[in-house]
């Protein structure tokens, strides 16, 4: 094996990996969670806003561990938390039929959806709702709130961490000059597009994409302390063609290998996808 490799965007060779284990060793009677931000302490492993990095240490850790270099302790079921339930906004949103050209309905306002506002709840309802997948947020995410001219709630986006790895995705960044090794944090997948089951406005779709794609740079910036270079998003063959993030500009760059995020063994284990890239800053 060639040292250093890179896992969850760091740089890690031989003697990171031997001293690893030796210090987990030692601590074994620490929680996973614990041995996570400690070791944020230990590499100073924080966010363009000086927040410890947290989820990214321990999935570092996990990583490491997948691969057989180092011995996590045992996870500790009587004291993991239960996944915060989806608060209900005050009031069920209203789903009014909308309907017309765009240049009756448009042009749209986004906002964003901040954590434990009238409108994240909202913005929360509608994906769990509505959207095929749900609704489920990690790690570092951003979500927008649509409303039509009138005020009218017409859909809702959610922006979270890009794939760890993605061939196609992979080959046409580096043809760029993109680098991965140390730009991956630079890239934001949209996880979830939902344009309300009532709402059938033509080009409404690719309207949102391009006024998020306008102003997510600066949100992301704000929120995390660093800019974006990219977005990508996966749409799942045979349910979705893609159409509207084509008419946004964004690019098709090939398909994915029908593998998860988790799939250890290489077996195919979910539908292809196809995989769009657009970028952020000209």
């Amino acid at each position: 094996m060639q040292w250093p490799i890179v896992i969850q965007g760091r740089d890690v060779n031989e003697e990171d990996v031997q001293w690893l284990s030796s210090w987990l060793a030692e601590h074994a009677h620490w929680s996973r969670r614990k041995l996570a931000g400690e070791l944020c302490v230990r590499w100073d492993w924080r966010d363009g806003i000086g927040r410890p990095k947290d989820l990214a240490a321990r999935s570092f850790l996990l990583k490491m561990e997948q691969r057989g270099w180092i011995t996590l302790p045992p996870l500790r079921e009587k004291c993991r938390k239960p996944r915060a339930s989806i608060g209900m906004p005050s009031s069920v949103p209203c789903e009014e039929s909308v309907e017309g050209r765009f240049e009756e309905v448009g042009p749209t306002s986004l906002e964003v959806a901040r954590a434990g506002t009238e409108a994240y709840r909202r913005w929360a309802y509608y994906l769990a709702r509505h959207h095929y997948l749900g609704l489920r947020v990690v790690g570092q995410n951003l979500g927008y709130l649509a409303r039509d001219r009138r005020g009218r709630e017409v859909a809702a986006l959610l922006f979270g961490a890009p794939a760890w790895c993605c061939a196609s995705r992979d080959k046409y960044l580096q043809g760029k000059g993109f680098c991965l090794k140390k730009g991956l944090a630079r890239i934001a997948n949209n996880t979830r597009f939902l344009i309300f089951p009532w709402v059938r406005v033509p080009h409404l779709a690719s309207h949102i994409l391009g006024s998020a794609a306008r102003r997510i740079d600066r949100d992301w910036q704000e929120k995390y302390g660093q800019g974006l270079d990219w977005l990508e998003t996966f749409v799942e063959r045979g349910r979705f063609a893609g159409t509207c993030y084509r008419a946004a500009n964004w690019v098709h760059v090939g398909l994915t290998r029908g593998r998860g995020r988790q799939d250890r063994k290489h077996t195919a284990s979910v539908p292809e996808k196809d995989v769009y890239l657009l970028r952020v800053k000209a």
